[in-house]
């Protein structure tokens, strides 16, 4: 007996704890299935997911049950469910499945399990699925005329418009309601672009332009929005009233969607929006490469001031007055000695000062100044008031050169026939130079040509640093005269590192002379920064070969202008490559110098037209050059000359 009550006892708790879970699972089941205990959320939204086929629901992928994973956050938003309950609209159903696009796929869910059917709201899913899946931009237009299902399309007009577009409103509003979930500070002015852009393709539209009333309103939108957009570029730039306009001209688009049909149409008017596009722009760079050229060549006002000002000094002094120390030092091969060609006092000064004060011996630097007679006095006066410290200086006037004439020099005798003078000035004419850059008047001066003539110039020197006046020294330079230099003449930092610096964009390889002596993959290099074996230079009779090389060029059928396609023809074969921190190359025209690199460089060159003392020069890079001048300076404060 007692072993039955035991047996019974078991099985009636082993029965309670199978049948208990069950029970409790049932009737959690019924309550969820019913909609009159469901009061946490609205009615409507309770039943919009009932009597779904499985076959409508295809524009969305149904999960399997090994890929379920918890659901993410909130099925409606409070917004939502607030706008549910004031509804009294025979669409508000449809309208708060849209406002709730973003959390379809859970209410898809729910609707798969559901028993009952409705096929309006069947239809209404299918739009809703195939609409979300489209993009936001203009092809929109007329394609989503297409996806409607044949219950919609007996629809109102003001229905139809309502659930076409609430899923581009709910776009545009996210956008508008201010920087959310980290998105970039420039969305809302991305979005109202796009905009209206689409705005202006509507506008060329056939059935748009034939309803006088509509396109006159649309213009008015777009007006009314390109005032509120103005010059903003960021969105708190925008002023308050940007959601409003930026809604009016959604709505309005809205109508305009239900007057265009053709996608074909709207095709065409992108493609000629963008040829258009295309040709201003390329008008546009023409025109900026026009005016960049133009700002180079101009001289700013300060720097026209400071030649006039400081000449005039300079003849005010005692000729006692009038000389440099040190000139013993001038021939001295021992010493490190520099040279520097410019009409610019204020780079020729930069060069000297950031030379001399990254230093470690500066008496032991000598420098070799040689301009033109225009401004042969101001140089003078210049280094004479704020001398180099304990380094040598001398100034030259080019015109002392009197072996350097165009008997002796083919160049000379190019730059000054009157054919080359044409060819530098005729920017009116038709049969011009496109390219502005091979134009330059700065290579009709001799003093571009002059490092060709180096061991003419200095015959008491073996070797010798030529710097052009748009560098900046930036560390001890003193090491390159005990770099080997292997029976090269000239020491270059290549620059190679882009497919354009090949000797094919310098040099004419349709000519046979060019072909037959040079490969046009070789690897190109710059002035700038350049170290000169003159001994080696003078035993290889390295200035014969220039000589030779522009008579061959002289009606430019091997290279156009400038110093440096000369320069590789004439040193080929005969260069030495340095490292490439001792000469970084690029901060007047490339903005995207690597300051890493700037940091271990030796010599910071700004080739390019944006030259750090004109006001088209890169900001970022014009401190570099700014450090080694003294804004306090008399002569600078005279003519205004800032940083």
């Amino acid at each position: 007996m007692v072993r039955r009550r035991r047996r019974s006892v078991l099985l009636l708790l082993l029965a309670l704890t199978v049948l208990s879970p069950l029970v409790l699972y049932t009737r959690r089941l019924s309550a969820a299935l019913n909609p009159n205990q469901r009061r946490d959320l609205p009615g409507e939204i309770v039943n919009q997911g009932r009597g779904v086929k499985a076959s409508k629901l295809n524009a969305l992928p149904l999960e399997t049950v090994g890929s379920l994973k918890e659901p993410v956050g909130i099925v409606f938003s409070e917004e939502s469910r607030e706008s549910a309950s004031k509804s009294t609209e025979p669409d508000s159903q449809e309208f708060l499945l849209r406002k709730a696009g973003k959390h379809k796929n859970r209410v898809l869910s729910e609707a798969t399990a559901a028993d009952s059917a409705r096929s309006e709201d069947d239809d209404l899913i299918e739009q809703v699925t195939s609409k979300e899946g489209e993009d936001d931009g203009l092809a929109t237009v007329s394609v989503d005329q297409q996806q409607i299902t044949t219950a919609s399309q007996q629809r109102s007009a003001s229905e139809a418009s309502s659930l076409e577009n609430v899923p581009e409103q709910t776009s545009m509003e996210n956008s508008l309601e201010g920087n959310k979930d980290g998105a970039l500070l420039d969305t809302r002015i991305r979005n109202i672009r796009d905009l209206l852009i689409k705005a202006k393709v509507y506008l060329g539209l056939g059935a748009i332009r034939a309803n006088p009333q509509y396109l006159k309103d649309l213009r008015q939108r777009i007006r009314e929005v390109q005032k509120v957009l103005g010059d903003a570029s960021k969105d708190s730039d925008l002023p308050k009233n940007a959601n409003e306009k930026v809604k009016t001209l959604e709505q309005t688009l809205i109508k305009g969607k239900l007057m265009q049909d053709d996608c074909s149409v709207v095709v065409k008017k992108l493609r000629a929006m963008l040829h258009s596009a295309e040709e201003q722009l390329h008008a546009h760079k023409k025109q900026t490469v026009f005016l960049t050229q133009l700002a180079a060549k101009t001289l700013p006002k300060g720097l026209h001031c400071l030649p006039l000002r400081l000449a005039n000094e300079y003849f005010l002094l005692d000729p006692s007055h009038q000389q440099f120390p040190n000139k013993e030092k001038l021939d001295d091969p021992k010493l490190y000695h520099y040279a520097l060609f410019s009409d610019n006092i204020l780079a020729a000064a930069v060069v000297v000062n950031s030379t001399v004060l990254n230093a470690k011996h500066p008496s032991h630097h000598v420098f070799h100044i040689v301009t033109d007679r225009l401004n042969y006095a101001a140089m003078r006066m210049w280094f004479l008031s704020n001398p180099p410290g304990k380094a040598t200086i001398e100034v030259r006037n080019i015109e002392e050169f009197t072996w350097l004439n165009a008997s002796y020099s083919p160049v000379l005798k190019q730059l000054e026939s009157q054919s080359m003078i044409d060819y530098y000035f005729r920017t009116h004419r038709a049969n011009s130079d496109s390219n502005l850059k091979y134009r330059n008047p700065k290579y009709l001066s001799i003093l571009n040509h002059l490092r060709f003539y180096l061991p003419e110039i200095y015959p008491n020197l073996h070797k010798i640093v030529f710097l052009d006046d748009d560098v900046v020294i930036k560390k001890d330079l003193t090491s390159l005269w005990s770099i080997d230099m292997k029976g090269k003449v000239i020491g270059v930092v290549e620059t190679c590192g882009e497919s354009f610096h090949r000797f094919d964009r310098y040099l004419n390889f349709s000519n046979l002379v060019i072909v037959k002596n040079f490969d046009p993959h070789a690897c190109g290099w710059a002035f700038g920064m350049n170290v000169f074996d003159l001994a080696e230079w003078r035993r290889q009779n390295i200035t014969e070969i220039y000589h030779s090389w522009q008579k061959l060029n002289q009606d430019r059928l091997l290279w156009k202008l400038g110093t440096l396609p000369p320069g590789l023809i004439t040193f080929w074969n005969k260069t030495l490559p340095l490292n490439r921190s001792w000469h970084v190359l690029g901060l007047g025209y490339n903005p995207h110098v690597s300051s890493r690199d700037i940091e271990r460089a030796a010599v910071i060159h700004y080739n390019g037209n944006m030259k750090p003392w004109l006001e088209i020069g890169l900001p970022k890079f014009r401190n570099y050059w700014s450090a080694y001048l003294d804004y306090d300076q008399p002569f600078l404060r005279e003519c205004n000359i800032n940083p």
